[in-house]
């Protein structure tokens, strides 16, 4: 009984956590919501460049989602000592969908993250471009919804 109540308890603080960001996407500046589109994308084409598609996280086993989580919380705490603020909140994007793989709690507020990064002005395009460049990645730095996350499909 008790290991059930803490077990809401941490799934509620991870659905607290992703509506945080939904949140702060939805009332923050412009260059701000920008920075964190371009960001998330720059990750996507990095761990693309290592064979590994964040926008069909929904396909991967749960095994690897629960390693993906694992290693993006430990490469956030890192980037945040670090203070590389804006590549860790892009970072933490991917980790709040992953999250919603393997918890359909935290679901809702990862749609209205990506609708948020949807929703970026043009500078997240030449920003997303500018950092791939910067890390030698090449990749298509275009706009798109994870598998599962747009507004009609339920993960």
């Amino acid at each position: 009984m008790f290991s059930d109540w803490k077990q809401e308890k941490a799934i509620a603080a991870l659905v607290d956590e992703a509506r945080a960001m939904a949140d702060k996407l939805a009332s923050t500046k412009p260059h701000i919501r920008d920075s964190h589109a371009a960001a998330a994308r720059f990750w996507q084409v990095s761990y693309l460049a290592d064979g590994l598609d964040l926008h069909d996280l929904m396909g991967w086993k749960p095994a690897a989602v629960t390693r993906f989580v694992s290693a993006a919380t430990t490469r956030i705490a890192a980037l945040r000592k670090a203070r590389a603020y804006d590549s860790s909140d892009g970072l933490t994007v991917w980790l709040h969908t992953a999250r919603a793989v393997t918890e359909p709690r935290i679901a809702p507020a990862v749609r209205d993250i990506w609708q948020q990064i949807l929703a970026a002005g043009p500078n997240a395009d030449g920003m997303a471009a500018d950092l791939m460049a910067e890390a030698g990645l090449q990749g298509d730095p275009s706009r798109r919804v994870p598998r599962g996350f747009d507004d009609d499909v339920s993960p």
